[in-house]
């Protein structure tokens, strides 16, 4: 870094001015780091399982799993969501396919209406077989309140959990973990609206191949979540082994510019995790994540889960957010989950 000063200037006051730059205390210095501004530390939540956020007019909207019922947060700032007041926005019925297990909420905002995907089971009859992902429409400006409106189970081919929605060239995709033969797999299918999918076109397009993908004794994909790169490509990042295994783990999968994102060979497998605990920093479990883009869209961030003991359980997942990069040839370098008391810089823009 360079900076330019009317010269002459004795050498004690080039030092000074030198040293308010960079800690960022003259007008238009733009602060770099944790030290040169406003800092938060892990986790937003201390609850928190199956994280998910979306920035929109001006406000951070975030959400996870709650089990009993579906829960909004709305806050201006990224760490604000660790007080914002939680809005219950819909409970399951006492009976019925959705009315059990209420799992892995995600609110997207799409054709002027918010809609809320989640996933759930039938309480007479809960299992696997009977795990769907549902949907409900808001045509309020405020996700947080005005009327939910049930549009039904999405029709997905196989039954299944943690249903997520994208737009690529004017064309809306879905992508959920399918529960195939004793595994769960990635499926795709183009969208005709929001609640509907043109199920016909359907396609797996990744499986558990790799020993990181089978940790805690199943053979698990999960949490599929879009990401466009740099330069075109496409990126598919999931979950990976069950959420009981403590090496659970993010992987990706990855299609060319121009790709068809519905032909299964479209895609490739990375054969290492992309994002994985770290023993050095005390963070385990890292999975299910979510992403979004700082106020002024400049920086990318990971909204993911992980615990802070490697105890083969499920419990105790909290919510992490940290910034990520990218690599010169335009796919995401997501570094190492930093500890929860690493201080972070908050979003630039806030």
């Amino acid at each position: 870094m360079s900076f330019l000063f009317p010269s002459p200037l004795p050498v004690l006051r080039r030092k000074i001015l030198l040293f308010l730059v960079l800690l960022g205390a003259l007008p238009g210095a733009r602060a770099q780091g944790p030290a040169a501004g406003r800092t938060f530390t892990n986790p937003l939540k201390a609850n928190g399982p199956d994280p998910w956020v979306v920035r929109h007019g001006g406000y951070y909207y975030y959400t996870n799993t709650m089990g009993k019922n579906l829960t909004l947060w709305k806050s201006k700032t990224l760490e604000g969501i660790k007080d914002a007041p939680g809005a219950v926005v819909w409970t399951p019925p006492a009976a019925g396919p959705n009315s059990y297990e209420i799992w892995a909420p995600e609110l997207h905002f799409l054709a002027d209406k918010w809609y809320l995907y989640y996933t759930a089971t039938d309480k007479a009859n809960f299992s696997d077989q009977t795990r769907y992902i549902f949907v409900l429409e808001n045509a309020g400006p405020d996700p947080t309140a005005g009327t939910w409106v049930d549009k039904g189970k999405i029709n997905t081919r196989y039954s299944g959990l943690d249903g997520s929605v994208f737009e690529h060239q004017g064309r809306h995709y879905f992508l959920y973990s399918a529960y195939v033969g004793p595994q769960s797999v990635l499926a795709i299918a183009p969208m005709a609206n929001p609640w509907t999918l043109d199920a016909a076109q359907e396609t797996i397009i990744a499986q558990p191949t790799y020993a990181w993908e089978k940790g805690g004794g199943r053979q698990i994909l999960e949490g599929p979540e879009f990401l466009a790169g740099r330069k075109g490509q496409l990126f598919v990042v999931y979950s990976a082994s069950a959420c009981w295994d403590d090496n659970y783990c993010l992987g990706m999968l990855t299609a060319r510019p121009g790709a068809d994102p519905l032909r299964a060979d479209s895609w490739t497998k990375a054969p290492q995790p992309v994002f994985h605990p770290s023993a050095g920093n005390g963070v385990w479990g890292t999975g299910h994540n979510g992403f979004t883009t700082s106020p002024d869209g400049r920086e990318s961030w990971i909204i993911y889960h992980a615990k802070a003991a490697a105890d083969g359980k499920c419990e105790g997942r909290s919510t992490r957010a940290q910034r990520f990069g990218w690599n010169p040839d335009g796919t995401p370098n997501f570094g190492a989950p930093a500890a929860l008391a690493t201080p972070q810089a908050v979003p630039s823009g806030e």
